[in-house]
């Protein structure tokens, strides 16, 4: 996902004063997949959008199509995606389902996003009935409440010039715990980790699939961020060029993407022009949700 895809995802096609659930409910429609053939779907992108679909809506999408060939009472436990081609947001997407493996525990799908002939995304997903295990965790940070955090658009004050996206309504309700990256980039300071707490800005339907998928969305909204606050640039600020290259995540315990998740990341190393994130989500209670891993292309020009 560039930045210019990102920028679009936070405002998600708003129109006049709209907020709220009404952003939400397009984030819905546009996880609302036409299926058009068996194991064939079909998804499309905001019409206000960037020169390339968001990553986090062909990931989420791709679950959708995944998701709707597994029976209800098997949960999403982990997917494994590849950004192969920028995807065109003028132009529908084409999900391709492959059905790998049901077996009597686990169900496996194979997806993968065409558009132009042309493979721009693949996603593997892994669902599985609830069973019972070995339970342990690890504790969530001893973070500030969000209601006590600035809202985005708070955040966003005097960068408007540069954040004018990040100031207008969106999907996802965020609050930075920590100062955000346009911020510290111009302060010695060098953060490790990156601590956001995150909502969808409304209610949503009673699905867990749905909740799931606007999570997958949301984890590919600021990992990257935690890779330039290492190094104090950020985009559109600095000549940074970035894109994902892939995404993993791991789905632990139940939860609902319109209560608040504190999406805690940080960047262990950075290589060869890509940087590694890691992220781990909590709920508002403490609880251990998931876990996500991406690599992304980070180049200083």
């Amino acid at each position: 996902m560039t930045e210019s895809a990102r920028e679009a995802a936070f405002a998600l096609d708003t129109d006049g004063d709209a907020e709220g659930q009404p952003v939400l409910d397009r984030l819905i429609s546009l996880l609302d997949l036409e299926k058009i053939e068996e194991n064939i779907y079909r998804g499309v992108s905001p019409p206000r959008s960037s020169t390339r679909v968001f990553g986090g809506q062909v990931a989420g999408q791709a679950l959708v199509a995944a998701g709707r060939t597994v029976p209800s009472e098997r949960g999403v436990h982990s997917l494994h995606a590849y950004f192969i081609r920028p995807g065109d947001p003028k132009v529908p997407i084409i999900y391709e389902v492959d059905r790998i493996r049901d077996g009597r525990s686990f169900t496996t799908r194979r997806v993968v996003a065409i558009q132009h002939g042309k493979a721009i995304f693949s996603l593997s997903a892994s669902f599985q009935v609830v069973e019972p295990g070995v339970e342990h965790t690890e504790s969530m940070p001893d973070v500030p409440d969000p209601e006590s955090l600035p809202t985005l658009a708070e955040r966003a004050m005097g960068y408007e010039d540069r954040l004018a996206l990040r100031a207008q309504p969106r999907p996802l309700d965020i609050r930075y715990v920590n100062d955000p990256p346009w911020v510290t980039r111009e302060t010695d300071s060098t953060p490790e980790r990156n601590q956001v707490w995150m909502r969808a800005d409304g209610t949503l339907p009673d699905d867990p699939l749905l909740h799931v998928c606007v999570l997958t969305y949301a984890s590919d909204l600021t990992l990257l961020d935690s890779t330039l606050a290492r190094h104090g640039v950020y985009w559109d600020f600095d000549r940074v060029l970035g894109a994902s290259l892939d995404h993993a995540l791991w789905f632990h315990r139940p939860f609902r993407a319109d209560e608040w998740f504190l999406y805690d990341s940080d960047s262990p190393t950075a290589s060869n022009a890509r940087a590694l994130a890691t992220g781990r989500l909590f709920s508002r209670d403490g609880t251990y949700i998931a876990t996500v891993v991406q690599e992304g292309l980070i180049r200083l020009l």
